[in-house]
Parts: structure tokens; sequence; C-alpha cells
């Protein structure tokens, strides 16, 4: 059995794809929004739901992991909690950058620096709410 595990965020407010292309822009990769103005014809939507809501968000990372989201037309989805969205990278300059970026209007809770475990680890909230760990995977790297 081959299993993979994608991460699909729901934003409570209509933040889904500023956040999306923000990862975008941070990360890179390959980007598909789909809103709910891009439901067919005669297909159930959320009483709430406006066109421009995003039902579906899909970020293709560069190696192929996945990052999915979506804005919550239901208004039942609260704050994030108990997760955080972790990234290993081989390059402690890079993993310095995207810590940097991601986090850029959020809140280290660890800054970024080398940990007993890795050369480079850190930690923190983003301007949307969610959890990140940038962690340097390879021992052999430097910060």
């Amino acid at each position: 059995m081959t299993a993979q595990l994608a991460p699909y965020l729901f934003f409570a407010s209509n933040e889904c794809r500023e956040a999306m292309e923000h990862y975008q822009r941070v990360l890179g990769g390959d980007l598909n929004v789909m809103t709910m103005g891009d439901l067919p014809e005669g297909e159930d939507r959320p009483p709430s739901a406006t066109e421009d809501m995003v039902m579906n968000a899909a970020l293709v990372l560069p190696g192929g992991a996945l990052l999915m989201a979506s804005d919550d037309a239901t208004g039942e989805v609260g704050e994030f909690s108990a997760f955080a969205v972790s990234i290993v990278l081989d390059d402690a300059h890079e993993a310095a950058r995207i810590f940097d970026e991601l986090l850029d209007g959020g809140q280290a809770h660890m800054p970024f620096g080398p940990t007993f475990w890795s050369p480079a680890f850190g930690m923190g909230v983003d301007r949307f709410g969610v959890e990140w760990m940038v962690n340097v995977g390879d021992p052999g790297a430097t910060s």
C-alpha cells in the first residue's frame, strides 16, 4: 500500500485564495482554485456561499507534496487549533527564507535556528492563523 498525507485547511473567513496564493509565492508549485461560482448548474451549494468563495484549492509543491484548502461556507469552522503544517527541507538558507516569508505578518513561537535535533528549526503562526513548523532534515546542512 502506498499512501500520502495531504493537509487540508478550512478557512473560517473568505481568506483561502489569499492564503493559498501567498503559500504558492513562498513555496512555489502549481495552484488550482475552484470557486463556488465554478459549480455546475443544478449543483447545491451552502446558502451562505458567495460566488467567489473557494470550494477547493490545491497547491502541488515542487517534489509532489500537496496542500489543499477551502473557505468554510457553513460558518461552522472555528479557529485553527491543535495542529501544525510541517515542512522539511534540506537547505537551511532556503528554509530560513521560507520561515520568514510564511510568518510575515504572523508570529514566531520558536525563532528559526539550530536545535539539538536539527541544524535549523522554527515554528509560528502565519497571518491567516495557520501554525507552521519549518525543519531542516539534513544534519549536514548549515544555517
